[in-house]
């Protein structure tokens, strides 16, 4: 063969195997999803792997479970509250339940909507959110009162009173309303506002709770950015704390903590959805450590760490803590009410 033909053919192999290179690099770059759009394409085994390491890192908590679950009576439990006296209050469907110390039902009070979240004042005012109404009842159950929040699309999720002030998160609009006593609008807080460093709360799912803390500042949860905020009751942001992590530190998935109580120390008390975890905070915001974690609580299977709100369905746990510290957990998939007691360290 001469010179010319081996040139010949070399020409024609490298016409040849230069597209085929070519689609070859095109279509791993592809496959490698460097925005992440199309998700994961790892073997199985690695996902396993990431799912394992963050069920573990629930080991060691500092709560344990003290006793046998409390059936809901409701279908639907929505809420959790406990009076200054420790009986729980739970509302769902229509109703709320109330357990006295013994886990005995109380009392059944009917409301006029399906209440999402609870307040029970010092005097044992119960204060029940449904879609936009605010709903009072006296002690006994008779109704005493309650007023409109007069927003379109509203969604009222969590509710809490002091003195005059009764504050309502509106996950629908993205926003908190506070009232006075006779329903009249005082303040919308933490809408949107760069002058004023309010980053505004993203809501990506039904979840936004709120409370009034001992320094008298509202904290309040903006889970689309893994954070508890603090605001004055003119709506002045004064400081927030949170981390996005799947680790046990932080808060993970698309919109997390889902709620959370105060002790009488100051602590937080939080719940996420999804990877279902409840954990201790100090006032600062620094992890304490765990109440319960996964496999405490849900089906290990489904305890995998998610991104987005149809991902992080799992869970949406309401907690509150009663006067003797112990952590009384709501369980939507058990409609249980679970409770959990610090565990004595003999040294």
């Amino acid at each position: 063969m001469g010179n010319n033909e081996k040139k010949v053919i070399t020409d024609k192999l490298i016409l040849v195997a230069v597209p085929v290179l070519i689609a070859i690099a095109v279509t791993a770059i592809y496959y490698m999803d460097i925005a992440g759009e199309a998700g994961n394409k790892l073997g199985k085994d690695f996902n396993y792997d990431v799912s394992k390491q963050a069920v573990a890192s629930s080991e060691n908590p500092l709560y344990e479970e003290s006793q046998s679950p409390i059936t809901t009576g409701l279908k639907n439990p929505r809420a959790v509250a406990v009076d200054i006296e420790n009986n729980i209050y739970v509302a769902g469907d229509s109703q709320i339940n109330i357990f006295n110390n013994n886990d005995k039902l109380i009392r059944g009070i009917k409301t006029k909507g399906p209440p999402r979240c609870l307040f029970i004042s010092k005097d044992k005012t119960i204060y029940a959110g449904t879609n936009n109404t605010v709903e009072i009842y006296d002690s006994s159950g008779k109704e005493a009162g309650g007023f409109k929040h007069e927003k379109a699309d509203a969604v009222l999720t969590s509710i809490a009173v002091s003195g005059d002030n009764i504050f309502v998160a509106d996950a629908g609009n993205r926003l908190v309303a506070r009232y006075n006593k006779k329903g009249e609008l005082l303040k919308v807080i933490g809408q949107k506002d760069k002058q004023r460093n309010i980053p505004g709360f993203s809501i990506p799912s039904p979840y936004f709770d709120l409370a009034i803390a001992d320094d008298g500042l509202l904290r309040v949860v903006n889970p689309g950015r893994h954070k508890i905020e603090a605001y004055t009751f003119n709506g002045d942001l004064e400081f927030s704390w949170g981390d996005y992590s799947s680790g046990v530190e932080g808060f993970c998935g698309c919109c997390n903590p889902v709620n959370f109580a105060m002790t009488s120390e100051g602590q937080f008390v939080t719940c996420e959805k999804g990877l279902v975890r409840v954990k201790v905070y100090d006032e600062d915001g620094k992890y304490i450590g765990l109440v319960a974690g996964p496999e405490q609580l849900v089906p290990t299977e489904k305890a995998v760490p998610c991104e987005t709100p149809e991902q992080c369905q799992l869970g949406g746990f309401d907690v509150a803590v009663d006067g003797n510290g112990r952590v009384i957990v709501m369980d939507t998939l058990h409609n249980t009410i679970r409770i959990f007691e610090k565990i004595e360290i003999v040294r």
